[in-house]
This record gives structure tokens, C-alpha cells and sequence, in this order.
């Protein structure tokens, strides 16, 4: 759908019901906490990954100055039934486009109930508020471009928009983060990936998804997973700080997935670290003191994974941002990527020896994949990890996103529901 043509704004218009975009403008309102601000000094903003407004208004403080939202945390609203009348009223609207596609009715009622929930919770808690794109859009640039920046439209000043890391993910955030449109480019977990996302595409924000790499490393008994997470979180921050200091690129590093409380003195003066409101409950729980806290940036915990291991199966590519993959992204540079395709961006990827980072997948691999759920299984994939043919990176990148799709798959579903009960 086109950006501002009738039926958008006829959608913007049915998602801001309910809710301004913008503030209460009453942040003043919310307690504050000697831990939270002390975080805050150590230079980390902090955000609740969370869409859960009870949950969210239960450990808020003025610290927070952002919510992270995604395909599953917005699902578990719509499973509730809480969208259920709007849903209604967007399959009544987009009734009145009978030449609209089963396809494209799915990306609207999708865009309309993510804008919708975000701007309540930007009511709410005065928050900036990721929201993400439909997932079938990862490999599709015109269509993740034009979402991007519908999402910006309604609410600019508090709106980033997620997209998550593939190759047309990296030309679609490249062209909207030069028309000024804060990305936060998703589903990271190494210092290299997010290198050369900050170096080519330059979004607001690149991430790294912790808690994921520790249960890889634990659940496939390849050690006790300690800091594995923290570690690529912490040298991607460096690496991060490294493109801002020396190229004038402003994306700043988001450390999430976190489990655990203690976690978030683990990354202490990290760009940003969102967590899940329990996470956050469970730190300020825990009985550590504001000067207890220092800045961790700059150190690399041991990983808790079994050295030969880690050597035969090439993890350390989690923390080390290796010369041929600067090479990499100096050369993209020199490239016109307005003419790029995701084809030939992956080929350009392979021809400088980076093409474990941006696979291109077979039905078969996402299939296994999907099957796995978030963590996957080192028997299905030990010997093309051990080749170099798969990054630990990009496999765990695969494996986020198929959570993401699977949850949704269960979003359109409870649409089509409710499209069904309307027409009868």
C-alpha cells in the first residue's frame, strides 16, 4: 500500500482510535530508583522488552525511556482478545477494497493493530516504542521500505521501526535510515554481524540477543554458557563505539534477550539494555547496591564454552570482528547499494570471503530451523558450522526470525477468524 495514498491514511486513522500519538507528557509522575539512575550514569539507557501494559506500569521508573514490542509480545495481546473489535473494524475497512490481496489485508490489519498498541503504551509511559514489521517483508526491500515509513508518519518523534537483519533487510534500512528514519535493526547476536550492519546500513540501533547464545551453548552441552551472550554484547559495543569514533556513524548498541537480573550489571554502561519487566524486578530484588555498579564496557568476560569446542565450530566469531570482514564493508562502501539487489549483495558478501554472515537459505535449512524453535541443534548443523559454511550469527538470526514468523502465523490466523465471523 502506498505511503499516504487514501487507504493509508484511512488505516493511521483507524489505529490512532483510542490513543494520541503522542505523550501524556507526565513522566514526572512515575517513582525513580537509586539502582535504575545509577545505570542511567554509567551512560545506558534503559528499555522493558514488553507490550504488556499491567506488566510494564509495575517496575516503570523515570529512567525508562523506551519499550521494545515484536510479533510475539504483540501476539500475546491478540490472543487475549483485546484487539478482537479492532480487528473487526479493519476487516470491515479493508472490505471496502475488494481488489486488495489475501497477502496485502494481512500486512494492514498487522500494521494497523502494531501502530495501535504503540501509540497506547506511548500514552502510557511517555516511551519511545519499537515496533516491528510483518515478517514476510524481511526479504522483500520495496515493501519493508514502504512500511518503515508509514510506521514513522504516525509518530516520528516516538516511533523506531524494526527490521530484522537479512540481505534485503540491509538495503531497506540503508535507504530509510538516509531519509532520517530511526531502524532498529534487529535480530543480531555478534560484534561482527552489527559491525557491518552500522557500517552499510546504518540504522539507530543494532542489537545483541544474549540470552539466546548462552542457552546455544548450554542446551547443545558445549559448556556452561556463562557470559557467552555478554561477551558478544560487550564486543560489539566496542566495535560499535570504534564506527562512531572514527567513521561519524551515530548507531548505538542494544544489549537484549536477557534472563536474569544479575545480567544487567553484567552489561553496565552498554548503549541499551532492554529487558523483560521480571528481569527488571529481579535486579532491583537482588540486593546489589548503586556502587556496586561500574562501567563493564571495554572488558571481555571468559565465555563459559569449552575452548576446542569453540575453536572447532568457529563461535569465537561471535566476538571477533575479523580484517576481511572490515575489508568487507570498506568495499560495500565504495559501491552504489541504491542498485544492489539482495542477490547480488549476498554474492558481494561471499566474493570477500563473509558469506557465512548473509546465507542464502534453503527451504529445507529454514524449515529444520522452524522446527528447532529459538535454540538450534548442533547435531543438524555441526559440520556447515565447522565448514564455515553458517555462521553461529546468522543460524541464530534464522532461528530468532522463525519465532518471530511462528508467532506471526498465529497473528494472521486469529484475523482470519475474525474476517470469517464478519462476512458470515
Amino acid at each position: 500500500m502506498a505511503h499516504d495514498s487514501e487507504l493509508d491514511r484511512k488505516t493511521r486513522q483507524l489505529a490512532r482510535e483510542g490513543g494520541r500519538a503522542g505523550s501524556n507528557g507526565k513522566p514526572a509522575a512515575w517513582p525513580s530508583h537509586p539502582l535504575w539512575r545509577r545505570m542511567r550514569e554509567l551512560g545506558t539507557e534503559l528499555w522493558l522488552d514488553s507490550g504488556d501494559i499491567d506488566a510494564i506500569s509495575e517496575v516503570w521508573t523515570r529512567e525508562f525511556t523506551g519499550l521494545t514490542t515484536n510479533n510475539t509480545l504483540l501476539n500475546r495481546e491478540i490472543q487475549k482478545g483485546t484487539y478482537d473489535e479492532l480487528m473487526q473494524k479493519a476487516v470491515e475497512l479493508l472490505d471496502d477494497y475488494p481488489l486488495l490481496a489475501d497477502s496485502d489485508r494481512k500486512l494492514e490489519v498487522a500494521y494497523i493493530l502494531n501502530t495501535h498498541h504503540a501509540l497506547r503504551l506511548v500514552e502510557k509511559f511517555d516511551a519511545h516504542v519499537s515496533v516491528e514489521e510483518h515478517t514476510s517483508l524481511s526479504d522483500n526491500v520495496e515493501g519493508a521500505i514502504n512500511y518503515a515509513r508509514r510506521f514513522h508518519a504516525v509518530c516520528p518523534d516516538h516511533f523506531y521501526v524494526k527490521i530484522p537483519f537479512s540481505a534485503a533487510g540491509l538495503l531497506a534500512t540503508r535507504r530509510v535510515a538516509e531519509e532520517g528514519i530511526a531502524i532498529n535493526h534487529t535480530l543480531g547476536f555478534s560484534a561482527r554481524q552489527n559491525y557491518l550492519i552500522a557500517a552499510i546500513a546504518r540504522p539507530a540501533f543494532v542489537n545483541v540477543f544474549l540470552g539466546r547464545l548462552n542457552s546455544f551453548v548450554a542446551d547443545n552441552a558445549l559448556g556452561s554458557g556463562l557470559h557467552v551472550g555478554q561477551r558478544a554484547a560487550l564486543a560489539s559495543q566496542e566495535a560499535i563505539r570504534r564506527l562512531r569514533a572514527e567513521g561519524g556513524i551515530g548507531t548505538r548498541q542494544i544489549a537484549a534477550s536477557l534472563r536474569e537480573g544479575r545480567q544487567v550489571a553484567d552489561l553496565a554502561g552498554v548503549d541499551v539494555i532492554t529487558m523483560p519487566p521480571r528481569v527488571a524486578k529481579e535486579f532491583v530484588d537482588s540486593g546489589i547496591e548503586p556502587e556496586d555498579l561500574r562501567d563493564m564496557t571495554g572488558e571481555l568476560p571468559d565465555a563459559g564454552v569449552d575452548e576446542a569446542k569453540a575453536r572447532s565450530l568457529n563461535i569465537h566469531t561471535l566476538w571477533d570482528v575479523a580484517d576481511e570482514e572490515i575489508a568487507c564493508a570498506e568495499a560495500l562502501e565504495r559501491e552504489r547499494l541504491e542498485r544492489f539487489t539482495p542477490v547480488r549483495l549476498r554474492g558481494f558478501f561471499e566474493r570477500h570471503k563473509c558469506g557465512s554472515m548473509l546465507v542464502k537459505w534453503t527451504d529445507g535449512q529454514v524449515q529444520v530451523s522452524a522446527d528447532e524453535g529459538k535454540i538450534p541443534r548442533l547435531d543438524h548443523w555441526e559440520q556447515a558450522l565447522a565448514d564455515g559454511e553458517v555462521g553461529l550469527d546468522s543460524l541464530m538470526s534464522l532461528a530468532g526470525w522463525n519465532s518471530f514468523h511462528h508467532d506471526q502465523q498465529a497473528l494472521d490466523q486469529r484475523v482470519e477468524q475474525i474476517q470469517a465471523s464478519v462476512r458470515e
